[in-house]
């Protein structure tokens, strides 16, 4: 049985606070938004994404006490833990830029394509990051 991964989980400090950011600021889809009393079932994704199972997406956690509280930003020990790839980095480079999103470097080329470093409200570390095309 082939296996896919379905979702991750990005703790955050606010429900609506991640909401207004991933699907305001960046434009994403809210896929799901489920009351489930004392905690919410919060599903984002890139634009353009599938809402499908098959697709991967961004649950969004809120922090129950000082231990989940301590870990917001802070999930991937301050390395870069996710990576959002695009088909046209200067794009959504400016995009995001202009609508004030904070990017620690300017774009760098690499070996395996585009990239720059950026942060969310929370502090997490992400790779914005056009693939370069195969080599021949």
């Amino acid at each position: 049985m082939p296996q896919t991964l379905h979702a991750f989980s990005l703790v955050v400090s606010d429900y609506d606070t991640a909401i207004a950011f991933y699907c305001g600021t960046l434009n994403w889809q809210l896929a799901e938004d489920i009351d489930q009393g004392d905690k919410r079932w919060v599903r984002i994704l890139p634009p353009g994404a599938s809402t499908g199972a098959s697709q991967a997406s961004l649950i969004l956690a809120r922090a129950e006490g000082p231990h989940q509280q301590a870990a917001i930003g802070n999930q991937f020990g301050g390395r870069v833990g996710l990576f959002l790839t695009t088909d046209d980095f200067q794009r959504d480079y400016e995009s995001m830029r202009l609508a004030g999103v904070h990017f620690e470097e300017p774009p760098r080329h690499e070996p395996y394509g585009t990239v720059a470093v950026w942060r969310d409200p929370f502090g997490n570390r992400w790779d914005l990051l056009q693939f370069a095309p195969p080599l021949a």
